[in-house]
C-alpha cells in the first residue's frame, strides 16, 4: 500500500506537469484580459462554512466532505468547491467596504468524497472566477464570456453553452408547490435519492441522470413559467448580453445546478466529447450567499471548472499543447580541473538564463553525450584538460552533429545569442 497513492487521486509526473502548467498560463492570462486577479485560500476550512454555503441539501454536504476534527476539536473540512471559501475571505477581510464590483479567479486543489471515474477524482483542480458587488447582468454574461473564451483557446470543440434561470426565492416557492403536485403521483417511481429531494429541493429532481426519472418528469413545470417580473427581466438581460459578446447559447430549463446557493442564472458548458460526463464547466448567480456566510447583502455570480477534465477533453479533441524548450546546453567534462571549471561556467550561464544540464552520476565521456540526448539538449560544451589548455573549448551542435571552437572568454556569449 505504501507505494499506491489513495483511491481517487493521481499523480502528475514531470512527462505532464507542462500540460498542467499550459493550461494554469492560459487560464491566468484570460482572466488578467477581463482585469481578474488571483486570490488564494487555505486548503480546509469550518465546516459550518459548507453546511451554510453549500447546503445541507446537496449531495457534498451529505455525502462527499472530507470532514475531522482537528487537535482542538474543532470540525475542520478539506474545501469541496472554490466558492464558499472565497465569500468567506471577502467577509473576513471586509473586501466589500471597497468599491465594488470584486472581480477573483482561482485555481486550487479540491476534495470530494465519490465513485472515481474518468475525469472525476477524489482530489481534484478547480479553476474557476468570482464577481461580487453587482446584481447586474453584463457581470454574468462577462463570466461566462471568460469560461467561452478559454475552453475556445485550449482546443475544446463541440460545446455548447446552456443556461436558465433557477429564479428567486419569491417566485420559486411557486415553482416548489407546482412541482410537487406535479411530482406527487409518481412519488414511488422516482429514486431513492430523488424521494428524498422530494421533501428538500424538489427542483434538484428535474437534473437526475436517471433515464426512469428523466422520462417521470418529462411534462414537469419548469421554472422559467415561474419566474417573477424582475428574474424575467434578469434573464432576457443576459441573452441580450450574450448575444452582443457573440456567443451562442440554448436555453435548457432543466438545469438547475447541484448546489443550494444559485439563483437566477444557471449555466454549463455542455461537450460529447467524453462521453456521460459533459459538463466541462458550470456555474450561476448566488446573491443571497454572502448574506448567508455573514457578510451584508452582497449579489454575486460566479463558475468552477474541473482542470483535469478540461485537459482530458482537450486532448479528445486533437489539441496538442506545445512542449516547452527543456536543457538548452548539456556540458561535458572530463577530469577534476575540467569538472570545477564546468561547474562554474554552468552556473554562470544558468544566471544568465540558460537552461544547463551536467552529468553528476560519474559517467566516462561517452555516456555523457548519450545523457545529453536523453536530456534534449541543442548543444554540448566539452571541456577536458586539452581544451583549458588551448583556453578553446568545443560546442557540439547535437542536431547537425557540427563542432565549433570557442575561446572561454567568449563561452557565455556565445551560448546566451
Amino acid at each position: 500500500m505504501l507505494t499506491n497513492a489513495p483511491k481517487g487521486t493521481k499523480d502528475m509526473l514531470p512527462a505532464e506537469a507542462y500540460k498542467w502548467h499550459y493550461m494554469e498560463e492560459k487560464f491566468a492570462e484570460i482572466c488578467r484580459r477581463y482585469g481578474f486577479e488571483e486570490v488564494r485560500t487555505p486548503t480546509f476550512e469550518h465546516t459550518e462554512l459548507f453546511q451554510r454555503g453549500v447546503g445541507d441539501t446537496t449531495d457534498i454536504v451529505k455525502k462527499e466532505m472530507y470532514t475531522f476534527k482537528d487537535m482542538g476539536n474543532r470540525s475542520i473540512t478539506l474545501r469541496p468547491e472554490g466558492t464558499s471559501p472565497v465569500v468567506r475571505a471577502f467577509c473576513e477581510h471586509k473586501v466589500y467596504a471597497d468599491p465594488q464590483p470584486t472581480k477573483v479567479y482561482y485555481n486550487i486543489p479540491c476534495f470530494r468524497y465519490e465513485k472515481p471515474q474518468s475525469g472525476r477524482l477524489r482530489e481534484f483542480h478547480q479553476f474557476g472566477v468570482e464577481t461580487f458587488g453587482t446584481s447586474n447582468m453584463m457581470a454574468d454574461a462577462e463570466v461566462i464570456a471568460i469560461g467561452y473564451d478559454f475552453i475556445n483557446e485550449v482546443g475544446i470543440t463541440d460545446v455548447e453553452l446552456q443556461i436558465n434561470s433557477v429564479g428567486c426565492p419569491e417566485c420559486r416557492g411557486k415553482h416548489r408547490e407546482a412541482l410537487k403536485k406535479f411530482l406527487e403521483p409518481k412519488y414511488d417511481e422516482l429514486c431513492p435519492t430523488c424521494q428524498e429531494r422530494f421533501h428538500t429541493n424538489p427542483m434538484r429532481i428535474l437534473d437526475c441522470k436517471s433515464p426512469i426519472d428523466q422520462e417521470l418528469v418529462k411534462d414537469a413545470p419548469m421554472m422559467l413559467d415561474y419566474l417573477c417580473d424582475d428574474c424575467r427581466e434578469a434573464f432576457e438581460e443576459l441573452k441580450k448580453n450574450l448575444d452582443s459578446f457573440g456567443i451562442k447559447y440554448v436555453v435548457n430549463p432543466k438545469i438547475v445546478r447541484g448546489l443550494d446557493y444559485y439563483t437566477k442564472t444557471a449555466f454549463e458548458f455542455i461537450t460529447t466529447k467524453i462521453g456521460a460526463q459533459g459538463t466541462v464547466c458550470g456555474g450561476g448567480r448566488y446573491d443571497g450567499l454572502i448574506e448567508e456566510v455573514g457578510g451584508p447583502s452582497t449579489p454575486g455570480v460566479g463558475w468552477g471548472m474541473g482542470k483535469e477534465r478540461i485537459l482530458m477533453t482537450s486532448e479528445a479533441c486533437g489539441f496538442e499543447i506545445p512542449k516547452p524548450s527543456g536543457t538548452e546546453v548539456f556540458i561535458a567534462c572530463m577530469g577534476d580541473e575540467a569538472q570545477q571549471f564546468a561547474l562554474k561556467l554552468m552556473h554562470d550561464l544558468r544566471l544568465a538564463g540558460v537552461a544547463v544540464q551536467m552529468d553528476v552520476a560519474g559517467r566516462n565521456f561517452k555516456n555523457q553525450f548519450k545523457y545529453a540526448n536523453r536530456c534534449g539538449a541543442a548543444r554540448t560544451v566539452i571541456i577536458g584538460e586539452s581544451e583549458l589548455e588551448s583556453g578553446k573549448l568545443q560546442v557540439k551542435d547535437m542536431e547537425s552533429g557540427e563542432q565549433t571552437e570557442v575561446a572561454i572568454d567568449d563561452i557565455i556569449k556565445e551560448l546566451t545569442k
